[in-house]
C-alpha cells in the first residue's frame, strides 16, 4: 500500500512571494513545514535563485509564481531533486515540459487547477449531475466562473476541468461557458442544466484564499518521499486529513 511519509517537520521552498505565497508561509507551520526560503521577482529573476545552495536541505517546493515561468522554475528545481507543488494556473501548455523535467529528474510532483478541499467535492457533484443528465435531452448545460481582476487566465482552469469531469462523464452535448473577472472576488463556480420544465444550478464560492493555500500544503506534505506526476483533483482523498489548527 502507498503509504504517507511520517508526519515530522519540513524545510519548505516558496517560489512566488505574492498573496498565496504570504498565506501559504502563515499556514505552513499547522502542516508541520519550517519556511526556509522564499523567491521572488526580486532575488529569482531569470530563476537565479534556483540553486544547489540555496535549495540545500529543502524537502519541497511550493510553486505560486506566474504562469510564464512555471516550466523554468520545475526544471531548474527538480534538477535538484527536490520535489515540488505547482499551485500556479494557465501554465499547461506546457505540462510536456514539466512532465518531461519529473521524468527526467525521478522526482515527484502535485499540480492542479484548484486546491481546495471544497472544489474537490464540487468536482464530484458536478460528475454526477451530468452523469444522471447524460442521456436526459432536454437539458442543456452551462458552465460560468467569476474571478478578481488580476487573474490572468480566463477562463480559469476550474472551469475547464470541471468540464472535463461532466465531459468524463458521458455528458456528449455542448457545455456553454463564460468568465468574467472583477474586482476582488476570490473565485466563484457555477454549473447548470436548464430545460422547458426546470433548472438546476450548483454554485461553488470560495470566500478567502486559505482553501487554496491548505490544500498546496496538503499536497507538499503527501508528495514527500513520492515520485512521480499527479494531478492534484486524482489524489486528494488518498491524503491523510489535514492537522487541526490548534
Amino acid at each position: 500500500m502507498d503509504m504517507p511519509p511520517e508526519a515530522t517537520s519540513q524545510r519548505l521552498a516558496l517560489v512566488g512571494y505574492g498573496k498565496m505565497g504570504r498565506m501559504v508561509e502563515s499556514l505552513a507551520p499547522e502542516f508541520g513545514f519550517e519556511v526556509s526560503l522564499k523567491l521572488d521577482e526580486f532575488n529569482n529573476v531569470g530563476g537565479e535563485g534556483i540553486t544547489a545552495e540555496s535549495f540545500e536541505g529543502i524537502d519541497v517546493a511550493i510553486d505560486f509564481s506566474i504562469p510564464p515561468v512555471v516550466a523554468d522554475n520545475t526544471e531548474k528545481i527538480s534538477a535538484l531533486g527536490v520535489n515540488v507543488v505547482i499551485g500556479t494556473t494557465g501554465w499547461l501548455d506546457q505540462i510536456a515540459r514539466v512532465r518531461s523535467a519529473v521524468e527526467r529528474a525521478n522526482i515527484g510532483l502535485v499540480y492542479g487547477a484548484n486546491f481546495s478541499v471544497g472544489v474537490q467535492v464540487f468536482y464530484r457533484v458536478a460528475e454526477a449531475a451530468a452523469t444522471f443528465l447524460a442521456t436526459e435531452n432536454d437539458y442543456d448545460a452551462w458552465a460560468y466562473e467569476i474571478h478578481h481582476k488580476m487573474k490572468k487566465d480566463a477562463p480559469s482552469g476550474t472551469l475547464l476541468r470541471l468540464v472535463e469531469k461532466m465531459q468524463e462523464a458521458g455528458y456528449a452535448r455542448r457545455i456553454d461557458q463564460a468568465s468574467n473577472r472583477a474586482g476582488a472576488v476570490p473565485g466563484s463556480h457555477q454549473i447548470g442544466f436548464d430545460s422547458e420544465a426546470d433548472t438546476i444550478q450548483l454554485i461553488h464560492t470560495a470566500r478567502s484564499r486559505v482553501g487554496f493555500a491548505r490544500g498546496a500544503l496538503r499536497a507538499a506534505r503527501w508528495i514527500i518521499g513520492r515520485k512521480g506526476l499527479y494531478e492534484f483533483s486524482t489524489v486528494w482523498d488518498r491524503m491523510e486529513a489535514a492537522p487541526s489548527a490548534s
